[in-house]
């Protein structure tokens, strides 16, 4: 189905279900959540956020705090010599 068929679609169930307020009310609660979910990323962040945290990286480098990867050791290895339960 193409989005042009999903979208007259959905406009002809909304259609229907708009004559029932309470039956509205629920759709748009329900819409309301689905897109929450979907700008609800906790990955995203601001341009200025992630140059805040690049340059508390780079001050904690100067600091020492940092671990290196050894050579042929993998990340849940490094992850453990640092005390992470892996």
């Amino acid at each position: 189905m193409t989005a042009l068929q999903l979208n007259a679609e959905l406009y002809r169930n909304l259609g229907i279900i708009a004559e029932d307020a309470t039956m509205f009310e629920k759709v748009v609660k329900y819409v309301r959540k689905l897109a929450k979910q979907m700008t609800d990323d906790p990955t995203c962040m601001t341009k200025e956020e992630y140059f805040r945290r690049l340059d508390e990286a780079e001050k904690q480098i100067e600091r020492g705090e940092y671990t290196v990867q050894l050579p042929g050791e993998s990340v849940s290895d490094m992850l453990r010599r640092c005390g992470y339960a892996v």
